[in-house]
Formats: C-alpha cells, structure tokens, sequence
C-alpha cells in the first residue's frame, strides 16, 4: 500500500533479493541501499528532497542499482547495515559489503557523493563519505566484560542514572525501560529509598514532559533533549506497548494511580489508533501500511493481558487473546516458526521470543495448556535453527535463508538483548513445562554475551534482570 504522505520519486527502487545482486555484479554497478520507514519524519523529507529530484534519480537509475528496504519489515538487514539511525543510505560492493554511507544526505552532498563513487568504482576511495561498516563495528564486542558479579553490573547500570533529569543516558534520550524494571525489583525488595527514587523520577518524567503526548495521546519514541524536551514525534506500537507493561507494573507495586491512569490513557490510545480492528492485532504505527509485526504484536498482548488483570476489564484480555491468535494464524507455519509479518522473512529471534512470552503470558491468564504447548513449539524451532551448539548463544536469525543471505546477511549475529530476553522467557517456559533440558538454553544464552555487558550501559540491566530470574 502506497504510503500518500510520500512524494513520487522517480528512483526505481528494486526490493532485497538476488537479482539486485546479480546485477551490480553483472553490470559492475555500485548497490544503492536506503533503509527507509514510514513513520520516520526525515525519511520522509529525504524523499521530497533527494529522491524526488530527477536529476539525482536518472543518476542514480542509470549509474546504480537502487535498493529499498522497509526498516521495519526487515529489522535483521538494518541490524547489520544501519549507520546511525533512519533513514540509512549505503552504498555496498556487489557482495553487500559496505563501502560508505551515512543517514540523511542532503541534494547536493548526494550528488556529489553519486559523481565521486561512480568515477572511482567499486575499488575506489570513498573516505570523506563513510562510516563504519556493521563488522567493524561490532569488531569491539569480543572484548571482556571486565565485572564479575552481578551487584557491580548493576551499579555500572545505576551509574548512568541522569541525576539531573532522570532516566538512563544522555541525549537523545530514549525510555530505557529494562534498568527502571530493575530499580523497581531492588525498591521492592530492600525498600530502598534510592531505587525507588530512580523509578519515580523516571517514570515521572517519561509521562509528564514532551516525551508524552498530551494532545493526540500516546509516546514518542525518544526526545532531543536530555531533558526529554524536543520529542521525535514518532510513536511506535513496540514502544507504548513496552511503556504500558512498565506503568502497570510499577502502578501496581507501588499503589500509585497517577502511574495507572497514564498506562489507562497509553492503553486507549492504542486501541483507538494502532488497532487493525477489534481482535486482529495492532498496526506497527500510525503511519504504516497495516502489516502487523510478530513481535510488536506479541509485546502488546502481553501488556493488554498484564492491563485486563490490572483494571479487572476481561474484554481488554478478550480483545489481545483474539489478536494473539490472529497475528499467529497468519504468520506461523509447522515446523517452520513465524514470520516477521505476513509474507515476511521466516525464523527471527526477535519474533519467537516475544511470541513464547506472549503465549505464556496466556497460558498464565487462561490455563489453557494450548498456548503453553504453542511456546514450547516456537523455543523448539528457536532452539533447531537458531541456536550455536559450539559457543551457545541464539543468532539473530534462523539458517533456513528462504530469501538467501547476501551480503552482511551471511554473518549470523548474537544480539545482547534479544538473547538476554531469550534466557528470561526459556528459563519460564523451563519451569512452567518441567522440560531441564530447556533450561541449559537459558544460561547458555547469558553466558554467549555474558563478555559484551558492559558495552551495553543502561542495557546490561537486561542482563542482570535475567540472571537474578535464572537464579530465583
């Protein structure tokens, strides 16, 4: 579906796939790679600007091979090409690697990028128009960790702590919600005065400044300013799903009902500008095409069953059950996981660890043992395709290539997060099921990126979050 916010660009754009390849080998072209999404504002002024002017599409049309990529179709290729955010513009060998690129390109530096870039070549220097490629950045993960202990982790997390505005981190600043769930942990069990202050500072100022939408409802995905002024103005279901479990739970913890009230409004705005339709699950924002993701949707059926037992509203629960069947009727196959979205690429971990949390999440609320036999069928599959039996650690994503791994595809990642969330949810369905032998997968997972922690701030709250489960 076409997106009408967008201008005509005359660029003719080809998708991800082995003819695009085949044919800057062949034709000894440069690949053109723009990661795009419809909900990003700069995407969308980088298409009136650029790719909207003829001059810079005949010479992109004549000179390149055009590639388009949806970022949130296809988040395993924006993993390992991103160079600074969205939009993304790479420009790759003829075997995906990465000769140069950056993120918004203004008309005249782009043409002068194309002029320079097709006079040297595929071998040519393209040193005042680079950055670094997915491998060299993610060249420093292999260093040691550093921290031994759990405690001094989470004072590393506690460390980053903006004393002066609250949250994690500086600008731009993003609502980190793993090291506030871990400060609400440590408030609740020690009582401490201190934890307990970073949860009500943050989430203070997360729902109160512009961060919020007071207006149109719902969050931002991040704000400018360090003092969460100046909101990116893009909301994203995955971010007021996550954001409306955190409100719940730290609503509930505490008593606090202002805390409550704001996930009340969080949760009516989903419902009244994200849904499909009552039961079919939730588009990825308000400005996409409809495709619902596997697991945006899965993390707001777990937050929208956490809100049914919360305000005692059994159709909210009702309405995420019906949508958690929807969404996985339409992207699960047996045997060959789900897909990111219908029609989608196959076998994300992304998308089968919301999903086993998300059908445990129902197990839980429902007993009916169907959802737990669900989950236990996707850490299956998880565990088959996805899994590094030398090292240990879950890849990204699964070996079964139904669209072919060019280029940076070919390199299997192990994310951070996903695989400390992965440990969270085998470590459950290990103890909901009684199967050890799903457990192992669980430490195993903390253990493969146990030495990146601290690269991760904030983040390695994740991790210590997961190792305290595991030792529970």
């Amino acid at each position: 579906m076409k997106n009408l916010l967008r201008p005509q660009m005359a660029v003719r754009w080809l998708p991800w796939s082995a003819v695009a390849f085949e044919r800057a080998r062949a034709e000894g072209k440069v690949m053109l790679l723009s990661l795009d999404a419809a909900w990003s504002r700069a995407c969308r002024d980088m298409d009136a600007q650029c790719y909207a002017d003829h001059a810079i599409a005949e010479e992109i049309n004549n000179r390149f091979v055009p590639i388009r990529v949806d970022a949130d179709r296809r988040p395993d290729i924006v993993e390992r090409y991103d160079l600074g955010g969205l939009p993304t513009t790479a420009f790759l060998s003829g075997d995906g690697e990465i000769l140069g690129g950056g993120t918004f390109v203004p008309p005249g530096r782009m043409m002068s990028a194309l002029s320079r870039l097709h006079q040297a070549g595929v071998g040519g220097s393209t040193s005042n128009f680079r950055f670094p490629t997915a491998k060299e950045s993610r060249s420093c993960e292999q260093s040691e960790l550093g921290i031994d202990s759990v405690e001094a982790l989470a004072k590393m997390v506690f460390d980053s702590f903006d004393h002066q505005h609250a949250g994690f981190g500086g600008a731009p600043k993003f609502p980190l919600v793993a090291p506030v769930r871990l400060a609400l942990e440590l408030s609740r069990e020690s009582a401490s005065s201190e934890m307990a202050g970073y949860v009500a500072r943050t989430l203070d100022a997360m729902g109160w400044k512009a961060l919020y939408d007071e207006e149109g409802g719902g969050f931002f995905r991040c704000a400018l300013g360090a003092d969460w002024q100046e909101a990116q103005r893009e909301k994203l279901l995955v971010t007021n799903a996550v954001l409306l479990d955190l409100y719940l739970e730290a609503g509930v913890t505490t008593g606090n009902e202002r805390w409550l009230g704001r996930a009340a409004d969080v949760l009516e705005y989903v419902q009244a500008k994200l849904a499909s339709a009552p039961g079919e699950g939730w588009r990825a924002s308000e400005e996409s095409d409809g495709a619902r993701l596997a697991d945006a949707n899965a993390a707001m059926v777990s937050a929208a069953l956490h809100a049914s037992r919360v305000f005692g509203d059994e159709s909210i629960g009702q309405l995420a059950l019906q949508s958690l069947e929807t969404v996985l009727l339409a992207t699960y196959r047996p045997g060959q996981g789900v897909a990111h979205c219908v029609g989608g690429v196959r076998g994300l971990l992304t998308d089968h660890v919301a999903m086993i949390t998300a059908q445990l999440d129902a197990w839980d609320m429902t007993g009916n043992v169907v959802y737990r036999m669900m989950a236990e069928e996707l850490a299956h599959f998880a565990v088959r395709t996805m899994w590094d039996e030398q090292e240990s650690g879950f890849f990204d994503r699964a070996s079964i290539d139904e669209d072919g791994a060019f280029g940076l595809l070919a390199a299997r990642l192990k994310p951070f997060v996903l695989n400390c969330e992965a440990a969270e949810a085998f470590d459950r369905l290990s103890r909901s099921t009684e199967e050890e032998g799903l457990s192992r997968y669980a430490v195993g997972a903390l253990d493969a990126v146990h030495p990146r922690a601290l690269q991760h701030g904030p983040l390695a709250a994740q991790y210590v979050r997961a190792r305290r489960a595991l030792s529970r």
